[in-house]
């Protein structure tokens, strides 16, 4: 992973000492308000490309891996999703991201990384990495939410719209400026 993303997740060790996921409910679900221990992080790039984009989502989805934490890469368009399932295979050798589509066939519980573009997955995730326009549906599935927005301009428009109603859910987000490669 890039010295910039290592850098900013350090640098938050104290806010995620504050903010740490929420107790689970039995059925998987988080209790209480939806931004109770809610912890969302910005990672803003500044270049223009969706490819960059994905290519720090797979990072990230490696990251959440090597540290055992159940992911879920929520995304809105199945075009979308096919991209970053294939890039998740080749974005950097040696690399190995056990993941498969929700909907495959795979028991999805038993996948340390779901991939699912706007279909609500059961159970609970330690981390959902957010590549679509708006808020995941399942945020009461989670404690943490990696927020990726790039310099094109609708998406970085998007990304002001969730970090807005982030804020109104009672969230206070993180932001990391991410440099390019």
């Amino acid at each position: 992973m890039d010295e910039s993303v290592a850098t900013s997740d350090s640098a938050d060790s104290s806010a995620a000492r504050r903010s740490s996921p929420a107790s689970s409910a039995a059925d998987g679900s988080r209790a209480g308000d939806p931004g109770a221990a809610l912890r969302v992080d910005f990672y803003v790039l500044g270049e223009a490309s969706a490819s960059a984009r994905l290519r720090l989502g797979c990072k990230l989805a490696e990251k959440a891996y090597l540290s055992a934490q159940r992911t879920l890469v929520w995304l809105s368009d199945p075009q979308e999703l096919k991209a970053f399932d294939e890039l998740l295979w080749t974005f950097m050798d040696g690399s190995f991201v056990p993941h498969d589509v929700l909907g495959s066939g795979t028991a999805p519980e038993e996948t340390p990384v779901l991939l699912s573009a706007g279909i609500t997955p059961q159970g609970s995730f330690d981390i959902i990495i957010n590549l679509a326009p708006g808020i995941p549906g399942c945020l009461s599935q989670t404690g943490r939410v990696a927020e990726i927005v790039d310099g094109e301009e609708a998406r970085r428009r998007a990304g002001r719209a969730r970090f807005k109603a982030y804020r109104d859910l009672g969230v206070q987000p993180a932001s990391h400026n991410i440099r390019a490669e």
